[in-house]
């Protein structure tokens, strides 16, 4: 992921944006497809409408993040290994509802507790929650600009934290 990569469906530069970054790998392409939140590639990959077979997916792993606004360029996990918090109170980096992955889960089950959510497997996490229209409001939108308390950080230690 570099400065110039941009979200496949709103064509922003992702640095732009909080929060996991997720991106997807096709066969027959080079480079990946990048999305600005998790949710988008997850809704992307149960969307039958895809031109070509997906090779692989990658997200950020929050647990190895160094803050919510910096979810790192090199800390990538498969799709598919890591376990989600899905229903917190933090939005993704476009505002919607958004799928927080960690590689620990003992990190996912901390967030979940500090921001509302539950954990789950990619396998368990409904269509329906990545592929339903999201409802927006301001506090939503809001949200997405603010930076939420990582496991293992102190509330002092960040300028700002998710409504609760």
């Amino acid at each position: 992921m570099t400065d110039e990569a941009l979200g496949h469906y709103c064509q922003m530069a992702l640095g732009e944006h909080p929060g996991p970054k997720a991106q997807v790998h096709l066969e027959g392409l080079d480079a990946p497809l990048f999305f600005s939140q998790v949710r988008d590639a997850i809704a992307y990959q149960r969307m039958p409408e895809q031109s070509r077979p997906i090779r692989a997916i990658y997200v950020s792993d929050m647990a190895q993040a160094p803050s919510w606004n910096d979810p790192g360029i090199d800390n990538w996990a498969p799709a598919e290994e890591v376990h989600y918090v899905v229903g917190s109170r933090t939005a993704g980096g476009m505002g919607a509802p958004e799928l927080v992955p960690f590689s620990d889960h003992g990190a996912a089950e901390t967030f979940a507790k500090e921001n509302g959510g539950s954990v789950r497997t990619l396998a368990e996490i409904p269509d329906a929650t990545v592929l339903a229209p999201v409802n927006f409001t301001l506090d939503a939108a809001e949200d997405a600009g603010r930076e939420a308390l990582l496991p293992g950080q102190h509330p002092d230690a960040i300028e700002a934290r998710v409504k609760p």
